[in-house]
């Protein structure tokens, strides 16, 4: 059983990332009576490292960026997780990113643990060539801790497909030969996966689909209110629109718009490509991203950063079903709310893990030098996807406890048991 003493978990900062995951693991372990050692351990980051990054800029001068590796827990195998590009990359919210790795590939069963990394910078204002620098000197600086069955970085936030290349790349010069499973989210003919770009947002509606299966309903006709039109967003909506839902609000960096007759995914994302933003849409009107958050739809899915739903918001959200496309959008106190107040929540670690689970199966491809088809990939995904809402939907109806309790009992569990077995070294 867990001793921690009480003081020592009181949460200081609602919107601290790293403090709120922290929270959900001390109520879970109290919930499974978890070892003493073992649940100190989770709380705590395995390793952290920070590094600078000078940059030549296209202007002569160097710049110097702060970057991020965290690494959180590797019991359950190498360690697996994202390199975010973003001006609010912070210690606190890259330890989070970590730890949600961890128990995002634990409740969907795949073999790694969790690690995160970031660059505080701004990728809108930098060029290509210094976006390649940039990426290729922070590859340099990570390059000693990382590796195929050690630790395997993927895209984030503003980074891509190319930023992943400009990476393996530099881990392969460095090493003298091409080593495609050092990254995954690769170009397809560098040995990335059919099906990797969309596989975050397609698991976003495969999970709504099995909740509304759940509920009994159908998803056909339901209404769909997406925060944050990037990668995950933009194909969210995308696939919603081939299970028959229809979405009426989207938003960017710079606004949100709705149409209650519906949005064409597909225009949006080609008007997003030719002007920069959806917020311009010529077919919707304006909004707030408050009230794209407070709309009466049937699906709301935070699909950009971090602590958009919380306790000053959390009583006026109207959506039935939240499926979180990101990581960490609701604070625990929030989510509190939105059960009692009946709103049927897929948790963050269940919603969006199918991005890291096609990203296993483009580093099995790796291994191996496979190619599988996309068709292969998406019912695989949808497999591991199922099988995970399921678990967590059984273990919520028998504790009778919130989804994202339930979802954390499952990774954590899985997590716990593989430290028993391994012990505790010297």
């Amino acid at each position: 059983m867990s001793h921690t003493k009480k003081e020592n978990i009181v949460i200081r900062n609602e919107l601290d990332p790293y403090e709120n995951n922290v929270r959900i693991l001390d109520g879970v372990a109290e919930i499974l009576q978890l070892n003493t050692h073992i649940h100190e351990r989770l709380r705590k980051c395995k390793r952290i490292l920070q590094v600078s990054i000078p940059v030549e800029m296209d202007d002569g001068r160097v710049n110097v960026f702060d970057g991020y590796r965290i690494w959180h827990n590797d019991w359950r195998g190498p360690t697996k997780g994202g390199i975010r590009f973003h001006p609010s990359v912070h210690m606190s919210e890259v330890k989070a990113l970590a730890a949600w790795m961890t128990w995002k590939c634990a409740v969907v069963d795949i073999p790694y643990g969790g690690a995160k990394g970031g660059v505080v910078c701004n990728p809108p204002e930098l060029s290509k060539r210094e976006l390649e620098s940039l990426t290729r000197r922070f590859a340099f600086e990570l390059a000693p801790f990382i590796g195929v069955n050690i630790d395997i970085p993927a895209p984030d936030v503003f980074t891509d497909a190319q930023t992943m290349a400009w990476f393996m790349d530099t881990y392969s010069i460095l090493h003298g030969y091409t080593v495609p499973g050092v990254v995954t989210g690769k170009p397809i003919n560098l040995g990335g996966s059919e099906g990797r770009e969309e596989a975050t947002g397609r698991g976003v509606i495969i999970c709504v689909n099995e909740a509304y299966k759940f509920l009994g309903k159908s998803i056909e006709g339901k209404t769909l209110a997406v925060q944050g039109f990037g990668n995950v967003g933009s194909w969210t909506a995308l696939v919603a629109k081939e299970y028959g839902m229809k979405t009426v609000a989207a938003s960017d960096v710079f606004g949100a718009i709705y149409n209650k007759k519906g949005l064409d995914p597909a225009n949006l994302v080609r008007h997003a490509k030719s002007f920069g933003t959806i917020s311009t849409y010529p077919e919707a009107e304006k909004i707030s991203n408050d009230e794209l958050l407070q709309l009466d739809v049937d699906v709301l899915a935070p699909c950009a950063l971090e602590n958009q739903i919380t306790m000053r918001n959390a009583a006026k959200i109207r959506a039935k079903v939240i499926a979180e496309g990101a990581n960490g959008p609701t604070t625990p106190d929030a989510d509190k709310v939105l059960f009692e107040n009946g709103i049927f929540v897929i948790p963050d670690i269940l919603c969006n893990a199918g991005g890291v689970t096609v990203s296993y199966f483009e580093w099995v491809q790796n291994q191996y030098n496979l190619r599988w088809t996309r068709e292969n990939v998406i019912s695989e995904l949808e497999r591991h996807l199922k099988t995970a809402f399921a678990k967590v939907a059984v273990e919520a109806k028998t504790r009778k406890v919130a989804n994202r309790t339930a979802a954390y009992i499952v990774a954590v569990s899985r997590v716990a048991e593989a430290g028993k077995n391994r012990g505790l070294f010297p």
